[in-house]
């Protein structure tokens, strides 16, 4: 970013490169929040909620709210009925964006988007982690096999029938092999649960 310009050309720059800013961000930057707070009544910058913001004209991608949500929460990993529907295995439109941490840290406030935290061991929390790229956001996302025997973890939360849905249409698209499944399975302590689905959906392929 550079920062030569006024305070006004360079938090144009700053949102170009990260996509989404904090206003922590901008002041990292040498901006201030009076300025960012022009350039918002001056329809340049949206605020997005309490101390995020984004070009105006930013494109926005399908997957916004998980850009926005791991803003709000930087330690967060997408999980769950996100994480599914962020690897197209699911119908459901999640009303909240659901986030694994883990087991001591922060948990946000009320906000914009709505986030429901999950929280996560260490060794669960750093397993088949990805790294995916919304609107320039790095945002951090479980792979698919182990989102679906998360989601069979936290079935009581989620719902029987939408871990069930993950699993088949997972195989189903060739997204995940019943051997990675089923391994994350064991590693989440939920293999004797799986084990007959994954079964039963391989024996009628």
């Amino acid at each position: 970013m550079t920062k030569t310009g006024t305070q006004r050309d360079q938090a144009i720059d700053l949102l170009r490169m990260k996509g989404i800013a904090r206003l922590s961000e901008f002041r990292d930057a040498g901006i201030t929040a009076a300025t960012v707070s022009r350039m918002v009544r001056a329809g340049e910058v949206n605020r997005l909620a309490r101390g995020l913001y984004q070009l105006s004209d930013a494109p926005l991608d399908a997957n916004h709210s998980l850009a926005e949500a791991t803003k709000r929460v930087p330690r967060g990993v997408v999980c769950l009925v996100s994480a599914l529907a962020y690897h197209e295995l699911t119908d459901q439109l999640p009303r909240a964006v659901w986030m694994a941490i883990g087991t001591k840290d922060w948990m946000p406030k009320e906000g914009r988007p709505a986030i429901r935290i999950v929280r996560f061991t260490d060794a669960l929390l750093t397993d088949d982690v990805l790294t995916v790229h919304i609107e320039n956001v790095p945002v951090k996302v479980f792979g698919v096999a182990k989102t679906i025997t998360d989601c069979f973890r936290h079935r009581r939360k989620v719902g029987q029938m939408v871990a069930l849905e993950g699993l088949q249409e997972a195989l189903r698209q060739r997204k995940a092999s019943p051997a990675e499944i089923a391994r994350h399975a064991e590693r989440g302590g939920v293999a004797t649960v799986v084990r007959p689905y994954l079964e039963a959906l391989t024996a009628n392929a």
